[in-house]
């Protein structure tokens, strides 16, 4: 029998972003996991790994607070980081976790650009462990990551279909659709402008869309929501490594006021993204068994997204949440009606 999408779409939220601003404190992790519960805005907690953190006192919190951490995952460099990531499908395994979603960094710990074959035998060392503590490793598609070059990750899936496996990554759009009209992004994923800004590849409805065969293919296993724009440069109010300025990995869904990000919020830069999201969630309630039924919203600080501005971080992924249901609620009407 074919499963049927639930009635009521799962969502998280990255517990990094839960807080206002990085220019207040930001809250102790238990004071967050509290925020989280008396939101009642989510269904479980998504957690990095940070590996100068006493994991223990989570195990406490999530009995206090009622509120189950379903994805956990980390950043990793292969040939380093095996015993960490092991560590981490253990730990998950044991908080009943769904997902460990894994960011591999673009080079191997001998300093050499890693392999599509690297690529593939950490994934099956991963899913060997992942199987062991009843968790789903997901590779997630990232920059500064492997899988910014994004036609590898056919290439990857292709060595992996060789030993009878299959891929599983972790759709984030808003690192694919804000590359739209940004040559230097585009030029970092190995694709060329074009007459279309990258868009025959990165935006909704065309042929060659990257995340929309990701999905035909079953290789999407997890899901991060986080809002973008396209045809913004970086951030400027935030450095990251090299001195560079960050990159524009975030743009608010929620209308900011004046001062409070680089630019003046427009609703129209969010239609790109809406609208690839949207697709996304018409195919996973159409596609239950083939596509992830539960997404974590993602607005976070940090330098690449909404460090140095001065919107409420918290208030967008309480407001991503909400728009994800009400998306989720208007594919039920059809069906509803099928039935009538």
């Amino acid at each position: 029998m074919t499963p049927a999408a639930p009635a009521l779409l799962p969502i998280g939220i990255n517990l990094d972003g839960v807080l206002l601003h990085d220019g207040l404190s930001t809250p102790q992790a238990q004071t967050r996991m509290a925020w989280v519960r008396h939101s009642g805005a989510f269904d479980y907690i998504e957690k990095n790994i940070d590996p100068s953190e006493d994991f223990q006192p989570y195990f406490r919190w999530v009995d206090l607070f009622g509120v189950p951490i379903r994805v956990f995952g980390g950043i990793f460099c292969a040939g380093q980081d095996e015993h960490r990531m092991r560590w981490g499908l253990r730990t998950a395994g044991h908080l009943g976790a769904r997902v460990f979603n894994m960011q591999l960094y673009a080079r191997h710990a001998d300093g050499r650009a890693i392999s599509d074959r690297q690529v593939a035998d950490f994934f099956l060392d991963a899913l060997e462990h992942g199987q062991q503590s009843g968790c789903q490793p997901a590779l997630e598609v990232h920059v500064d990551m492997w899988s910014e070059r994004f036609h590898r990750v056919e290439a990857v899936a292709n060595l992996l279909a060789q030993s009878h496996v299959n891929l599983a990554i972790t759709l984030d759009h808003s690192h694919l659709v804000f590359k739209i009209d940004n040559a230097q992004e585009l030029a970092a994923s190995g694709l060329e402008p074009g007459g279309d800004g990258g868009r025959s590849y990165l935006a909704p409805g065309q042929a060659n869309t990257l995340y929309a065969q990701w999905l035909q293919n079953g290789w999407v296993a997890h899901a991060h929501t986080r809002s973008v724009a396209t045809g913004v440069s970086h951030n400027s109010r935030a450095r990251r490594t090299r001195d560079l300025p960050g990159r524009a990995i975030q743009y608010p869904l929620v209308e900011a006021a004046a001062g409070q990000m680089q630019a003046t919020w427009q609703a129209d830069a969010l239609h790109t993204w809406k609208a690839a999201v949207r697709d996304m969630l018409a195919f996973m309630h159409a596609h239950p068994g083939r596509a992830p039924q539960q997404v974590s919203c993602e607005f976070i600080p940090f330098a690449d997204y909404g460090g140095g501005a001065r919107y409420s971080i918290w208030d967008n992924n309480l407001a991503c949440a909400q728009w994800l249901r009400q998306e989720w609620a208007a594919l039920q009407v059809p069906a509803a009606a099928a039935c009538a």
